[in-house]
This record gives structure tokens, C-alpha cells and sequence, in this order.
């Protein structure tokens, strides 16, 4: 998002120094064969299911699907990597650009009667941080009690006043990994950064996806503008979920679970966790990722589920710095004729990472992956739709700091309704994408290749 460089500038040389210790991928071969075998589980509003209600489920899901060999493989071993059940009876919004994810946001909150809960990467002073503000101060000052978590990196130039002023209005404020060690109520571990965007109101409403707030999103993806991607006036292209039925209290369960390793105060008791019940057919499994984990569940389930695809992988995504076991499965699956379709962004404000995914260009194409620059916007969506049945919309990034180092959040929804909807968003970012011929990629400029070599050296920090 705008100033991202700058905020990864910040903490360069901290990384640099913690880089011999870092954590490293997990073999993900031995992890899925050790899962494999698996039974599916599934809840809804009243709790787990019986065993025969789980097979009928499976059995319907299969039937609407067709030929789709993906759930069975995919199923059960998802449920085991996470270590959560799919949930039954949700309604998932799919909401393109900030305008429309604003609208919502703002409209669940000032339907607060409870508590609202927001996490996020980046909070900003401008208009929309300001919009943000005034609305929850407004809530919190009516009894609603708010509750907000912002990383300290992210919020690096963020004013402090915009923060002291939440605190004056009765908000619990909490920043994640202050990058002032003195402040730090934890280890310091500056290379930890909380880049959720979670936002769950009256534990029954909650939105994730890619959409941090500031005014860069204002313009939204329709506009076709010209200049610096750091720029206000670039369109930037982005998705988020809103998400209500029983999910909803796996996405609360993970905003708590942070502020009580973050040690923040007490929380006022309110109804955190009230009793759901069903609001759509969606199922969704709502997968959290840190760095305390043993992996991030997030990257192993995503190979997973491109190792198990059959039919179509479909990847948008706006920082793509892949290691060797996701260029693997993306080849891997191009190789056994699998349509494999990355939409990349065509410009970006981070050029270490626009400039080490391009790195990569030449060996996926060679094996027949199909790589498109999305124009005419700035990139920032996080989503993948394979087999028109398996979706997945969150904060994840297909690089390593998403995968080691960072908070991150995604949802994955199952079914071929939600599917289409994937599939008619991903036709209408393809229309505005140019494709990437090998033969004239091979052709591009000598100085294409030494900033991709230079950024590729980088890769692991970025």
C-alpha cells in the first residue's frame, strides 16, 4: 500500500540483522503426506456434525460441483493442516475496491450495539483515517466499546495525536511490535509485523481481505490513471470479504488471540462471543497465520490445493516473491495440464518486490504458466480460485515475509456458487491485463534484468 517501501525502508536493517535466525519453509511434501488420509469435519451455528450429516454434506458439495476431483482431495486435509472445521451457514460478500469495503465497513459499524474490534496493518491520518476515527469515536462514546490493533511499522507515519486522540475517547489502543524497543511489552521481534486487516463488529459481522485504511483506495480500480504508484491519484485495485454466521467467531477468536500476546489491557467485558446462528450456504474455514506457528498454515494450504487442482489456477496476487516449493507447484501443475493464470501488477510501490517476481518470469513461463500485468490500477489483491470450487481471499501475500514473518489472515470458501463470482471478478481483472510473451520477456532491456537480479538477492526480506 502507498509509503509500503518506505515502512519496509524502516526495519531493512533490522532484518538483515535477525536474517541468520530466521525461521524456513516447511518441507511441504512430507507435511501434506503426513495429513493425508483425513476425515472430513464440518460445523455449523449448533457445533460439529455426525459423521453421517459430514458425508451427506461432502456428498452434495461433490454433486454440484461435477467432475471436481479437488474436494475430495482437499477437504479433509485442509481441515487437518489448520486444525479448524469448515463451517456451515455463512454469508460471504465479496466487495472489490475501497469505495464499496468502506460503505460496508462504515454501515456494520454504525449498526454497533455491542463492541467493535479492528485490526490492521496500516491506519492513516488522511480522510478515510479520519472518517474511521470519527465514527469510532462516535460508537464508543454511544456504549459500544472499540478496540483497535494497528503494527507499529505500519503506522510509522501515522501521527501520534491521531492515535492519542482514539485513547482521549475512551478506545483501547494497542500497537502491535512497537519498533521502539522501550515501549515493547513483549520480545522484541521487529520482524514480526501484524499485516491482518480484521475488523469484526458485535461478534457477528467481519470483514478480511487485502484493504488497509487510508485514502489511496478512495478512487478505486475504475479509474484509469497515469503517474507514480505512491501517488493519491493512482487507482488501486483490491478485495475484502464480509462475512456473517458462525466463522465469524474463529475471526474473533484470532483478534483476541493477538491482543492477549500483545498484552494489551483487559478487555472490557462485553459480549465477545455471542451465540450465531446461520446466515447464508457459504462454508468457510478462517485460517490465521503467525510466525509462533510451526508453519504458516496459510502457504501450506495453498500448495495444497494447487497440488490437488485438476482443472484451473487462477492466482491474483500484488507481491509475488515465490520460493523454490511454490514455483514448484505452479509448474508442477502447469506441467500436467493444469491452466495456470497469474495476474501480477504492472507497476507497483514496492519495486523490490515488482522487480523480484519478474525475476521469476521466464522459468514459469517456460513451463507454461500464464503470467498477465494488470494496468490501468495498482495491484493490491491477495485472492486465488482454483477449480471453480476452492477460493481463498485474505492479507497473504505469495512471498516469504507473508509466509515467516508476518500476522496474516484468509478466508477459504468452498462451492461453485461463491466460485463464480471468483471466476467473473478474476474475467474482468484479466480484460484490463496484458499479457506476457515469452519470446519478447526474453527481449527486455538489460537494465529489466540487473534490477531483478538485485531484488532477487533481497528476496527472503521482502
Amino acid at each position: 500500500m502507498q509509503m509500503a517501501a518506505a515502512r519496509y525502508l524502516a526495519v531493512a536493517g533490522f532484518c538483515l540483522l535477525a536474517a541468520a535466525g530466521c525461521a524456513t519453509l516447511p518441507d511441504t511434501d512430507a507435511l501434506i503426506e503426513r495429513h493425508a488420509g483425513q476425515a472430513a469435519r464440518f460445523e455449523n451455528a449448533s457445533g460439529p456434525l455426525s459423521v453421517q450429516r459430514n458425508a451427506a454434506i461432502l456428498a452434495e458439495l461433490k454433486r454440484k460441483s461435477g467432475d471436481i476431483d479437488i474436494l475430495d482431495k482437499q477437504i479433509a486435509l485442509e481441515q487437518a493442516i489448520v486444525g479448524s472445521p469448515l463451517v456451515l451457514g455463512n454469508k460471504v460478500t465479496l466487495l472489490q475496491d475501497g469505495a464499496a469495503t468502506y460503505l460496508a465497513m462504515f454501515a456494520a459499524i454504525r449498526n454497533a450495539r455491542d463492541h467493535v474490534n479492528l485490526e490492521t496493518y496500516i491506519i492513516e491520518d488522511d480522510e478515510i483515517g479520519r472518517q474511521f476515527a470519527d465514527l469510532l469515536l462516535e460508537q464508543q462514546g454511544g456504549g459500544v466499546q472499540v478496540n483497535v490493533i494497528y503494527d507499529s511499522v505500519g503506522g510509522l507515519i501515522t501521527p501520534k495525536a491521531y492515535f492519542d486522540r482514539l485513547k482521549a475517547g475512551g478506545i483501547e489502543v494497542l500497537e502491535f511490535n512497537p519498533i521502539n524497543p522501550l515501549k515493547a511489552k513483549t520480545p522484541w521481534l521487529i520482524n514480526n509485523r501484524d499485516h491482518r486487516k480484521l475488523l469484526v463488529v458485535d461478534g457477528r459481522t467481519a470483514f478480511i481481505g487485502g484493504i488497509n485504511i487510508s485514502s489511496v483506495y478512495s478512487s478505486g480500480s475504475a479509474a484509469r490513471r497515469t503517474g507514480n504508484a505512491a501517488d493519491h491519484n493512482v487507482a488501486w485495485r483490491d478485495t475484502h470479504l464480509q462475512i456473517e454466521g458462525p466463522v465469524v467467531g474463529e475471526l474473533q477468536k484470532l483478534f483476541m488471540e493477538t491482543w492477549e500476546k500483545q498484552r494489551g489491557k483487559p478487555l472490557a467485558p462485553k459480549e465477545y462471543f455471542p451465540a450465531l446462528e446461520a446466515q447464508g450456504k457459504d462454508i468457510v474455514l478462517a485460517i490465521g497465520s503467525t510466525p509462533d506457528d510451526p508453519y504458516s498454515l496459510i502457504y501450506l494450504t495453498l500448495i495444497s490445493a494447487i497440488g490437488n487442482a485438476e482443472k484451473q489456477v487462477y492466482l491474483t496476487i500484488a507481491y509475488f516473491v515465490p520460493d523454490p516449493q511454490l514455483l514448484k507447484s505452479l509448474t508442477d501443475a502447469a506441467g500436467r495440464g493444469v491452466d495456470v493464470k497469474l495476474i501480477l501488477p504492472s507497476h507497483s510501490d514496492s519495486e523490490s518486490a515488482f522487480h523480484a517476481g519478474r525475476s521469476h518470469y521466464s522459468t514459469l513461463l517456460k513451463a507454461g504458466v500464464r503470467i498477465y500485468e494488470r494496468r490501468g490500477a495498482l495491484l493490491h489483491s491477495k485472492t486465488a480460485i482454483i477449480d471453480g470450487v476452492w477460493s481463498t481471499v485474505g492479507s497473504t501475500n505469495l512471498d516469504w515475509r507473508s509466509f515467516l514473518d508476518n500476522d496474516e489472515v484468509n478466508a477459504v470458501i468452498l462451492g461453485r456458487e461463491f466460485g463464480r463470482k471468483m471466476l467473473d471478478m478474476f474475467a474482468g481483472d484479466l480484460a484490463v491485463s496484458e499479457g506476457i510473451d515469452l519470446e519478447s520477456w526474453e527481449r527486455r532491456p538489460l537494465s529489466f534484468r540487473l534490477k531483478e537480479l538485485m531484488a532477487r538477492l533481497w528476496g527472503r526480506l521482502l
